[in-house]
């Protein structure tokens, strides 16, 4: 069966075609007309990212802003907890945890929180065990990703006190970060130090 043909004419010249295809023209059309013309030229954006210390909303916090392939870590955003977890010590004086990096946090507290030494790691745990909108993969920020946050957005943080990193410094010590300065320095393992979680949101 042939298709219904349709003729238009104007001036001089003369078109055929199938009545469906003008009819799906004329859809176009109206749709061009109603729509803005933005609409009609920008791709879809599956993922809206916030400014730079402001909440991600459904990620547990604030965007601590992007950071760098290291390693086997692929680029990724840090996402910064909504709030400090108290003041807890990093560990026991006198043990040295062995791998333990200056820049993977993450897996740094999981070698704390899964030390078959029995010793205790409370800043560690702590990060460990805390969720936010849904997710459970927070971890003690290593020390490289709290320059990170100093350098990205130290206004989440307090300006009164001492923050603990997961990277170790010796036995006895480990590395620290003081928000005013961005100082770091390395504190006794024994001390108690204020503690933010932080998690990996890949892109």
């Amino acid at each position: 069966m042939k298709p219904e043909m349709i003729t238009l004419k104007h001036g001089d010249t003369t078109i055929k075609m199938p009545a469906a295809s003008l009819a799906k023209l004329a859809v176009a059309s109206v749709f061009a007309q109603v729509l803005p013309p933005a609409a009609n030229v920008q791709p879809a954006h599956l993922h809206s990212v916030p400014g730079l210390g402001s909440v991600w909303p459904g990620q547990g916090g604030f965007n601590g802003g992007l950071v760098a392939a290291r390693g086997d870590v692929p680029e990724h955003y840090l996402i910064i907890a909504a709030k400090d977890v108290g003041d807890r010590e990093w560990g026991p004086r006198g043990v040295e945890v062995k791998g333990l990096s200056k820049t993977d946090g993450y897996t740094n507290t999981q070698v704390l929180i899964g030390n078959d030494d029995e010793s205790k790691h409370p800043a560690a745990d702590a990060c460990a065990e805390y969720q936010a909108d849904g997710n459970h993969d927070f971890y003690l920020p290593a020390a490289a990703e709290l320059y990170h946050c100093w350098l990205s957005v130290p206004e989440l943080f307090a300006k009164d006190a001492w923050y603990w990193s997961s990277t170790q410094r010796s036995a006895n010590f480990a590395f620290s970060m003081y928000f005013v300065d961005g100082y770091q320095s390395n504190c006794g393992k024994n001390g108690e130090l204020r503690v933010r979680p932080v998690r990996r949101l890949f892109i």
